[in-house]
């Protein structure tokens, strides 16, 4: 039980201050459970956040499940990926009844506007430290950084990570002298869905009143199938999110606006915790609070499932000698795509200088005050954006 209401209220925290993206999620993650907690070594986790990367479904939802399976089994899986969860569900249904009744999105961007460069400076922060471990020499180092080459090029995440895990690990094997399988030093890397997020549109939006969606007109067995099917095949970026919605919802079914899917995906964007928890917004729109209930468990389930067949098999890739070669190039591949977020990231947003001292100054506390909570970080971006948009 105490390590249930460890979990519990561990993610509970950082689904209500996860703001940033999957690659801030997982820095948190990082911070609380290898750093503060030492529930596993730095080498396990990042060797689950590598493997994570190559199933469908949301990073960092899905390294909540990994921790909370590591630390108290099936019961700790359920906990964790639900109380991660949780607080971005609860708001973004909140936020979906206001629209539903006053048909806008309410003002926040003051506040985004500071948190994104400080999370800037989290990510920056776990880079460096997991790069550490990830880099162990030049052709890991050449791995990296042609997949970040691969991603400004436009190739997809997943086939960029999976052509750096095979070819890359092909190439690591053809060293003198390899890694052996299960040494504590074996490399790992920060494995992130890119967050090549869309800016929120926070301003107003009107509810289109000819829209399809609403109460009873959609049958609730269809809408959870389909977001199953959603959550069974969704890889990459939140622009695949928005395919996949756009397809599906607005284009086949028609049960969505064009407008009122750009909504929901802002909605998504400028809560905290997993861009997927879209789905409850979109859910709530279409069938109320049986749709948003619904639409959320199809979305979130196969992450669930995934993580539960994945995480057994983990530590046996690892004492492969031919799978764990394969674990380091895509665990260094990873840090590659971090990279290109990180990048990314940095050329959308710092790009006006109260964004450029925003991140300065939080960069200066994660990097000299290492024992600073992610978390104070987060919430002090926050407050300096705000507090800057009354200059």
């Amino acid at each position: 039980m105490r390590e249930l209401r460890e979990l519990a209220l561990l993610f509970l925290k950082l689904g209500t201050i996860g703001f940033g993206g999957p690659a801030a999620h997982i820095a948190m993650m990082e911070d609380e459970v290898v750093s503060r907690r030492r529930w596993m070594t730095r080498e396990h986790f990042l060797d689950l956040v590598g493997a994570t990367n190559l199933i469908p479904g949301p990073n960092s939802t899905e390294m909540a499940i990994h921790v909370g399976y590591q630390r108290a089994g099936w019961a700790g899986l359920v906990t964790a990926g639900a109380c991660f969860i949780l607080p971005a569900v609860l708001l973004t249904g909140l936020l979906a009844w206001a629209y539903k009744v006053y048909g806008t999105v309410p003002e926040v961007m003051p506040f985004i506007y500071g948190i994104k460069p400080a999370v800037i400076a989290v990510i920056l922060s776990a880079l460096w430290k997991l790069g550490k471990k990830a880099v162990k020499g030049w052709r890991y180092a050449a791995i990296g950084i042609a997949v970040a080459l691969l991603v400004f090029g436009g190739l997809n995440e997943v086939l960029a990570i999976l052509l750096g895990g095979l070819l890359g690990g092909a190439w690591i094997r053809l060293q003198p002298n390899p890694s052996p399988p299960g040494n504590a030093k074996v490399g790992a890397g920060l494995a992130v869905i890119p967050a090549a997020q869309t800016e929120a549109a926070a301003g107003s939006a009107t509810l289109v009143a000819g829209a399809a969606a609403g109460a009873g007109a959609v049958s609730l067995s269809q809408l959870g199938l389909t977001f199953l099917k959603i959550g069974f095949v969704l890889f990459g970026s939140g622009y695949v999110l928005i395919a996949f919605m756009e397809g599906e919802l607005v284009g086949e079914l028609g049960w969505l606006t064009q407008q009122q899917l750009i909504d929901a995906i802002a909605i998504g964007q400028f809560t905290p915790g997993p861009v997927l928890s879209t789905a409850t917004f979109v859910g709530y729109l279409i069938a109320d609070l049986p749709g948003a209930l619904i639409a959320t468990l199809g979305i979130f389930l196969p992450s669930f499932i995934f993580v539960a067949i994945l995480n057994p098999l983990v530590p046996r890739m690892r004492r492969s000698r031919l799978l764990s070669s394969f674990l380091d190039a895509v665990n260094v591949s990873a840090m590659g795509l971090m990279l290109a977020v990180t990048l990314t990231l940095g050329s959308n947003v710092l790009v006006e200088w109260p964004a450029v001292l925003i991140a300065a100054l939080a960069s200066f506390v994660v990097f000299y005050w290492r024992r600073v909570n992610a978390a104070w970080v987060i919430i002090g971006g926050a407050a300096a954006g705000y507090l800057l948009a009354l200059v």
